[in-house]
């Protein structure tokens, strides 16, 4: 078998790949096509409060989905540890990339069975399964990164990798977007069945494509051997990386400032295509175009930035997305229905969001990777990363229900996320600008 040496190209296309495969999943079920179903279908059977009854209580279907998805980033939050000890000291992270890949693309293709009120149960459980899936597998994903390339590449390989997720996502989008509004080319009349085949394709396309990667990125490349109650070794390396931050400020300081980012950014991304939905009553046909511009033009912003970033720094440039996504909160806040050319306005916003979105994930992602510090166990330090992110979007996606079922507007909800976005760019005055280490 032929050895692929880090920072070879065929390595590091590999590697990238799985953001081709796997991006499909936030963009069109987290962000698109799911939430824009999940809220046509609840308001079919909602009472006229606009509630649905679920467990014997009545819920506002945002603040349930919010809710739902809550509860499986904290179940991620809580597996992580205890999946890269796994990972760190059997020497097994690629055979766990796999298992989340399939759990995840699994339970996508489950989504299928959600036709109505008596299988709403089915839409929430398989939301928490995939969103597992999902970012459970990013946790090893991730991991590999300080193994694919050295630190000064960094930088340019993970644009790459999201670049190639933009791609693909889009190109899958533009698919389900003829299926949705023109399902009569198909032969398709049940009005339910076109975004339900979407979710099928997603599945199919994920695991599918991901078998790019898993054929080519290594295995244990340190020779570990299982040890003994590796299990919990995931937590107690967690603990170590916590103390250990005493002595690395510059971590420290990154991942304070990287938490309150995430609050903001991933509540944003998730929760979009209903805000446009239900706040503002844009139709699908709308808020889908406004999501495929977001991604394209996120495709350029991850390339720009990274060649920003080695004129002026990576927190330097962090900054300035910091500034952007606080400024995309105070005009959605003002936004409201009856304004003329809303459609208009939300396709703006789009494009800005568009343009620091790929810029804010590439360079969260490839700083904190170059802020580590000499070690083998990428997996635990990326653990920890990926188990602060997740306690964000657990934050951010309550609180987001929270002020729904509180004001009943989504309009004070994003407007508290800028909040988030002001505390991150004030702790990035802690850490140093950075071109390359």
């Amino acid at each position: 078998m032929k050895v692929i040496t880090k920072g070879s190209p065929g390595l590091i296309k590999a590697w990238a790949f799985y953001d081709w495969a796997n991006s499909v999943y936030p963009l069109v079920i987290s962000t698109a096509i799911f939430p824009i179903y999940y809220t046509s279908m609840t308001n079919s059977f909602a009472n006229i409060d606009g509630d649905i009854s679920f467990l014997g209580l009545l819920w506002d279907p945002t603040t349930l989905y919010d809710y739902t998805l809550s509860l499986s980033f904290l179940i991620v939050a809580f597996c992580s540890p205890i999946l890269s000890g796994i990972a760190d000291y059997t020497g097994n992270k690629l055979k766990f990339l796999k298992s989340f890949c399939l759990l995840g693309s699994i339970s996508v293709m489950g989504l299928f069975f959600f036709k109505g009120e008596s299988t709403l149960w089915l839409a929430l459980i398989f939301t928490v399964l995939a969103s597992i899936g999902f970012w459970g597998s990013l946790v090893f994903y991730n991991s590999y990164l300080p193994e694919v390339a050295s630190p000064d590449k960094q930088d340019e390989v993970s644009a790459k990798g999201f670049m190639y997720g933009y791609f693909g996502s889009v190109l899958l989008l533009v698919l389900s977007l003829v299926l949705v509004q023109k399902p009569n080319w198909f032969g398709i009349i049940d009005p339910t069945f076109a975004p339900r085949i979407t979710f099928l394709l997603v599945g199919i396309w994920w695991l599918s494509f991901a078998q790019v990667t898993f054929k080519r990125l290594p295995n244990n490349i340190y020779h570990l051997k299982p040890d003994n109650d590796y299990i919990w070794k995931g937590f107690l390396e967690l603990k170590f990386v916590f103390k250990s931050l005493k002595n690395q400020l510059q971590l420290k300081y990154f991942l304070i400032a990287f938490f309150f980012l995430s609050v903001g950014v991933q509540t944003i991304i998730l929760m979009a295509g209903i805000f446009g939905s239900k706040e503002l009553g844009l139709p699908t046909i709308n808020l889908i175009l406004t999501i495929i511009i977001v991604q394209i033009v996120a495709i350029f912003g991850a390339y720009l930035f990274s060649k920003i970033s080695n004129r002026i720094g990576n927190i330097l440039s962090l900054k300035i997305t910091l500034c952007i996504w606080g400024s995309v909160c105070l005009i959605a806040f003002a936004l409201d229905r009856t304004l003329p050319n809303i459609d208009s306005y939300f396709y703006l916003m789009g494009i800005v969001l568009g343009f620091v979105l790929g810029a804010t994930q590439t360079l969260t992602r490839s700083t904190y990777s170059k802020l580590l510090p000499e070690t083998q166990d990428h997996a635990t330090y990326f653990s920890f990363y990926d188990v602060t992110e997740k306690i964000a979007i657990v934050l951010g996606m309550f609180l987001f229900g929270f002020l729904i079922s509180l004001t009943g507007s989504m309009q004070y909800s994003v407007l508290a996320l800028a909040i988030f976005f002001f505390l991150a760019f004030i702790i990035f005055f802690k850490v140093k600008n950075f071109h390359s280490l």
